[in-house]
């Protein structure tokens, strides 16, 4: 796993982008987790004529996790609920990325025992990554 100064942390996935994003909505449907949303920013690029590698994002939640934090520090709520980026570099690497709970923390000022309500995105990802 690797992490960025931005708040950010990445796994590669041993699948394409599109193998990569079922494999998540199959973890969430089996843990009952709420997709909100699939985006896929490389398929609107297509259709404006512009071409990028595959680009894909979810985003899922549970009230039961998120409530609370945003009852904690209602600005969390721009961050929420979570998101799974799936994106393909140039050589062709497959990579899941999310926002680091714990970075989450720190710039909305949440209390620690909350980190539990959103630190499962990492086990998401590293499940759907192998």
């Amino acid at each position: 796993m690797t992490s960025s100064d931005q708040g950010i942390l990445s796994i590669e996935s041993s699948h394409s982008v599109d193998e990569t994003m079922a494999k998540i909505e199959a973890i969430l449907r089996e843990k009952n987790v709420k997709l909100f949303a699939r985006i896929d920013h490389s398929g609107e690029a297509e259709q404006a004529g512009l071409h990028m590698p595959p680009t894909k994002l979810l985003i899922f939640g549970n009230p039961r996790g998120g409530t609370p934090l945003m009852l904690a520090a209602p600005t969390v709520a721009i961050d929420l609920p979570l998101k799974l980026l799936v994106a393909e570099d140039a050589a062709g690497k497959t990579t899941i990325s999310w926002n680091d709970p714990h970075y989450l923390l720190v710039r909305h000022n949440l209390p620690e025992a909350l980190i539990a309500n959103i630190a499962v995105i990492a086990a998401i990802a590293e499940a759907a990554a192998k």
